[in-house]
C-alpha cells in the first residue's frame, strides 16, 4: 500500500467535495496500519443499459480504489431500480420490471469490465437484503426519517410547490439507498454531485444504527460534447463506450481545450505529475492542444477497443481531417436491387446505421449525407446498380454496394 498521505492525493483528484475529508485521512491510516483495506460502495440502479463516458468517471475513481489495495463494492440496484431513483427527476418514473432489470443489469456488467478489475470487484445486488424484509422491517425503516427531512430535496420541494405528484416509494428511495451502506458497513460511498441528498442519508442511517459513519466522495457530473450540458443520451452529447472506434475519436477530438482537461482529470489514467505537467505545457504553449486531445482519444478508443483499433481510428482521423481522404476500412453492406433502385433512408435503417427512415430524411434535407463525397438534398434518391461511399455526418462511413 502506499502511503495514507498519497492515496488522499490520488482519491482527492477530480473530486468536488469529500464530506469528511479528516474522516477519510483517518480511515486511510487506520487501514495502512492495520493492513486492512476500505470498503469502497458505489450503487449502480440498471435503469439503462448504455454506459457512456460519463458513467466512467465513478468507474475510474473506484479503479483507483482498486489499485490502492481496498476492496470495491459494485452494488447492483436491482430492487431499487424498479423503484428509480428520483434524483434531479421533475416527475414520477415509469418503474420497471424485474425482467427488464436484470437484462440491463447484465449489460451493464459486460461494460463495467472495461475499466474495473473483475477480480478485485465485488459485485452484489441489493434484492439480497431488501427481498428478506418483512413489511414491519421496512415500516421500522421508513419510521427512521420524516416527510419534512425528504422535502428539503430541492427536486421534491419543487414538485411539491407545482403540484407535481411525488410517490411514497420515491420518499423511501433515499432510505432504502441509505440502508445499502449500513447493511454493508461501507466506509466509503461515491457518487455525483446530483446524488449529495442521498448519500448524507446514508451517514445519517448509519449513525442511528450505532455505527461508524461512512465518507462521501462527490465526483462532478462530466459535461457532453456541447460543454455545458451533464453527458446524456436524451441530449445526444455524449460518447458512448461501445460506439464504433472512429466515431469516439471524432467526438473527443470536437470537445473545446478547456473541457478536454477537465476529460484528462477525470477519465485519462496520466498520473498527478503528467497532468500537472500537461497543463503547464499548454499554457506556456509547449504543448500544442490538439496533440494533447488526440492524445486523449487514443487513450480512451484503446481502454474500450484495444490498441490496434485505436492506432487505426488515429490514422483514419488524420487522414479525414488533415488530409481530407476516406478512411480505408470502412463498413461495407451489401443490397439487392428488385429493378426500380433502393431507396438510401431505408437502406440505412435496415442496415442498422441510423434509427428510422424519417431520421435519414432529416439529415439529407440538412445535408449531413454525402454518397461519393457529393451533397445530397434529395431525401427520395435511390442507388442502382453499383458502389458508393456514403457519409453520415463528420465521421460515419459506410459502402454499399448495390447488386
Amino acid at each position: 500500500m502506499l502511503t495514507p498521505e498519497k492515496q488522499f492525493e490520488i482519491i482527492k483528484r477530480g473530486t468536488v467535495e469529500i464530506i469528511p475529508e479528516e474522516a477519510l485521512k483517518e480511515k486511510l491510516k487506520k487501514s495502512y496500519k492495520e493492513n486492512s483495506p476500505l470498503k469502497i460502495k458505489v450503487g449502480f440502479d440498471p435503469t439503462a443499459p448504455d454506459i457512456h463516458l460519463g458513467h466512467t468517471v465513478l468507474l475510474e475513481k473506484m479503479r483507483q480504489f482498486q489499485e490502492l489495495g481496498h476492496e470495491v463494492i459494485f452494488l447492483i440496484g436491482d430492487f431499487t431500480g424498479m423503484i428509480g431513483d428520483p434524483s434531479g427527476k421533475t416527475e414520477t418514473r415509469k418503474p420497471l420490471t424485474r425482467e427488464e432489470v436484470l437484462k440491463n443489469a447484465e449489460t451493464y456488467k459486460e461494460q463495467v469490465f472495461k475499466i474495473l478489475d473483475p477480480e478485485k470487484t465485488v459485485i452484489r445486488f441489493n434484492s439480497e437484503w431488501f427481498g428478506n424484509m418483512s413489511a414491519l422491517d421496512m415500516c421500522r425503516l421508513a419510521g427512521m426519517e420524516t416527510v419534512a427531512r425528504m422535502l428539503e430535496r430541492e427536486d421534491f420541494k419543487k414538485r411539491f410547490t407545482e403540484g407535481r405528484p411525488i410517490s411514497i416509494l420515491e420518499f423511501l428511495y433515499p432510505l432504502l439507498q441509505a440502508y445499502d451502506s449500513v447493511y454493508l458497513k461501507a466506509d466509503v460511498e461515491l457518487g455525483g454531485t446530483d446524488q449529495k441528498f442521498n448519500l448524507l442519508m446514508g451517514r445519517q442511517l448509519m449513525k442511528l444504527y450505532d455505527m461508524e459513519e461512512q465518507v462521501v466522495i462527490m465526483m462532478p457530473l462530466l459535461e457532453g460534447l456541447d460543454g455545458v450540458q451533464k453527458m446524456s443520451k436524451s441530449l445526444g452529447n455524449y460518447i458512448g463506450i461501445n460506439e464504433p472506434p472512429d466515431e469516439i475519436f471524432g467526438k473527443v477530438m470536437s470537445i473545446n481545450d478547456e473541457l478536454m482537461l477537465k476529460y484528462y482529470e477525470l477519465l485519462s489514467h496520466i498520473s498527478i505529475d503528467e497532468l500537472k505537467e500537461l497543463k503547464k505545457g499548454i499554457e506556456n504553449g509547449k504543448i500544442n492542444p490538439r496533440d494533447a486531445k488526440e492524445s486523449l482519444a487514443f487513450e480512451i478508443v484503446e481502454r474500450y477497443h484495444g490498441r490496434k483499433v485505436a492506432e487505426r481510428a488515429r490514422e483514419n482521423f488524420v487522414k479525414l481531417f488533415r488530409k481530407r481522404e476516406i478512411p480505408e476500412e470502412i463498413e461495407t453492406v451489401e443490397v439487392k436491387d428488385e429493378g426500380e433502385g433502393v431507396w438510401l433512408p431505408k437502406v440505412l435503417k435496415e442496415k442498422g446505421i441510423v434509427k428510422s427512415t424519417s431520421e435519414a430524411v432529416r439529415l439529407i434535407k440538412q445535408g449531413g449525407i454525402r454518397v461519393n463525397e457529393t451533397q445530397i438534398d434529395n431525401p427520395d434518391i435511390k442507388l442502382k446498380s453499383g458502389e458508393y461511399v456514403v457519409r453520415i455526418g463528420k465521421r460515419r462511413f459506410v459502402k454499399i454496394v448495390v447488386k
